[in-house]
């Protein structure tokens, strides 16, 4: 068994291992020299809550609201997923107990860090065994159904926890601004952006179109797969395949944007979970914000190229993939 850190952070946020070449950044781990993506095989998904709450958040409010926040994820159509509340425990969530705890624990230390996912998974098939939340406390929450100023809002956080307990990892669809002391969000296309929302808001407790199809790409079912294609390609420069390039599939005609990265030193990407039809296809450098928000160090990320389009519409098959969607890239 291993352990496996993921996190949510107000301003930055720390680092969530990338397994392999497709869409979004799925959590996993390296066994026998191949990638093993991290999933849970055994369902529903059974969790207990912290039998203590905070200021503002009871421990009956904290369970409401992480199983409203399990709702929307096994909500998604098509995606085979449940989960169960078994319980209030006086277990600490960051307990190696076999056991997954979602609760409230005292990190002042860790002044950036609004919430923490944990995991522990055969490292040979990849499947979890037990996963872990916690939330800082320090930091002062709500659960008021339209926000509180000041106040960070627990189902927002929870949601984007929770997906990285499913497995996922952090989407890079939003836009930040430099400001003294991090980063401020402008705008986010995906609830597992890594910084979150300024407190008050409660913008994050909606799924968007990335987040779909990362779960789908996870969990969905045969036949939602007949339903959904894919597009693959390499992105290039010089020749040479461009490691951590962050790949966009926009749908005109439904205006959602998925999108996925190239984890590999050959360039290569795949994106899945796509609804059939023509998408436009844009590369973009991941230099707005830390690599290491999305990246395992021993990726070697090359931000040193101009945003390119692909040359010609992608035309996603239903249940199949649009292959070759390769883009060239200069230096900046």
């Amino acid at each position: 068994m291993r352990r496996l850190i993921a996190c949510a952070l107000c301003v930055l946020c720390a680092a969530a291992f990338a397994p392999h070449a497709q869409a979004y950044l799925k959590l996993g781990t390296r066994a026998n020299g191949r990638l093993v993506t991290l999933q849970w095989r055994t369902f529903p998904i059974r969790y207990f809550v912290t039998n203590r709450g905070v200021a503002g958040v009871s421990a009956p409010q904290l369970e409401a609201t992480v199983e409203r926040a399990f709702a929307t994820w096994d909500g998604v159509q098509g995606a085979s997923l449940s989960s169960q509340f078994a319980g209030f425990t006086s277990a600490s969530p960051l307990d190696d107990d076999s056991v997954s705890v979602i609760g409230f624990v005292n990190r002042p230390d860790l002044d950036r860090v609004l919430g923490s996912t944990s995991f522990t998974f055969d490292v040979v098939s990849g499947e979890v065994v037990e996963s872990d939340i916690f939330f800082n406390s320090s930091f002062p929450w709500s659960v008021s159904a339209s926000g509180e100023t000041n106040r960070f809002d627990l189902e927002s956080i929870a949601l984007h926890e929770i997906g990285h307990l499913h497995g996922l990892g952090h989407s890079a669809l939003g836009e930040t601004e430099l400001r003294a002391g991090g980063r401020r969000v402008l705008s986010a296309e995906a609830v597992m952006f890594p910084i979150a929302f300024s407190a008050g808001t409660t913008i994050g407790r909606t799924l968007r179109a990335d987040d779909i199809a990362g779960i789908l790409d996870l969990y969905a079912t045969a036949d939602e797969r007949r339903q959904t294609g894919s597009i693959s390609g390499r992105i290039t420069k010089n020749g040479s395949g461009v490691a951590g390039a962050h790949v966009i599939a926009f749908n005109p005609a439904s205006g959602k944007l998925v999108a996925g990265f190239t984890q590999a030193n050959d360039g290569s990407f795949v994106i899945a979970g796509l609804e059939p039809g023509v998408h436009v296809l844009r590369v973009e450098p991941l230099d707005d914000g830390d690599v290491e928000s999305f990246f395992d160090a021993s990726v070697n990320v090359d931000v040193n190229f101009k945003p390119a389009f692909s040359t010609r519409l992608i035309v996603v098959p239903r249940g199949g993939t649009a292959r070759n969607a390769d883009i060239t890239v200069v230096a900046k």
